[in-house]
């Protein structure tokens, strides 16, 4: 039976993440080191080779896309978009500690969102229904290996909702310039709209498959973990 592979991957360091700052919807770019690493990674691992690559409409999306996939225009897709985080878009979690509405927040909950921003509920089932409209038409038209060059909230959620083995958000946290491939193997996603978590980004070292000093299972930090956070969904 046939397969689809997808692989979800964050984009590359960006302007604002360094410093902690919510950066969701703000266009901002990749930094000069976030560049460099993206083009050190992809001589130093191996990147899944795609058919076609879909991208959220934000410069650092783009931008890593035209670094490990320079051979493919990118379908741009608005809705691949980070979290909107209104008001508190560009400050940090110390900028906001005395704010009553940041405070509420961080609580969580679905209805729970940023002022004039979005809602934990409409982020979510916004990525929802896009992956699950892609997957679809990936299936329809036969496209075996795709790329989505996105946000780590993005990533987490698809994860969190349609990967199996299940897991919680916080546990698909995933580095600059990495991510996961899904296998869509459409008789099981007809039933349960599932897929399974195939495999990390970047799949290996070029030349290093056996090198022991190579650490794929090393859990990553969350208090590292800098560029997005959408509270109350794990």
């Amino acid at each position: 039976m046939k397969t689809y592979k997808i692989h979800l991957i964050r984009h590359g360091l960006s302007e604002g993440s360094v410093e902690g700052q919510y950066i969701g919807h703000t266009d901002v770019d990749l930094t000069e080191e976030g560049e460099r690493q993206l083009r050190q990674m992809k001589r130093d691992f191996e990147y899944p080779e795609v058919q076609a690559v879909l991208s959220s409409p934000l410069n650092r999306c783009l931008q890593t896309a035209k670094i490990l996939y320079p051979n493919l225009q990118p379908l741009i897709f608005d809705q691949l978009i980070e979290y909107n985080f209104g008001e508190f878009e560009g400050l940090t979690a110390d900028d906001l500690k005395d704010e009553e509405e940041f405070r509420n927040w961080l609580s969580g909950g679905a209805d729970a969102a940023a002022p004039f921003g979005e809602s934990n509920g409409e982020f979510q089932k916004r990525v929802i229904r896009t992956f699950y409209d892609i997957v679809n038409g990936i299936i329809k038209a036969g496209t075996d290996s795709v790329a989505i060059i996105t946000h780590g909230g993005v990533i987490m959620t698809i994860m969190q909702m349609f990967a199996i083995p299940e897991a919680p958000m916080h546990e698909w946290m995933t580095p600059n310039g990495c991510g996961y491939t899904l296998n869509v193997i459409p008789s099981i996603w007809g039933n349960t709209a599932k897929a399974e978590a195939f495999a990390e980004i970047p799949l290996r070292p070029r030349e290093e498959e056996d090198d022991e000093d190579v650490n794929w299972d090393e859990e990553i930090d969350p208090e590292e973990f800098r560029g997005f956070y959408t509270p109350g969904m794990a």
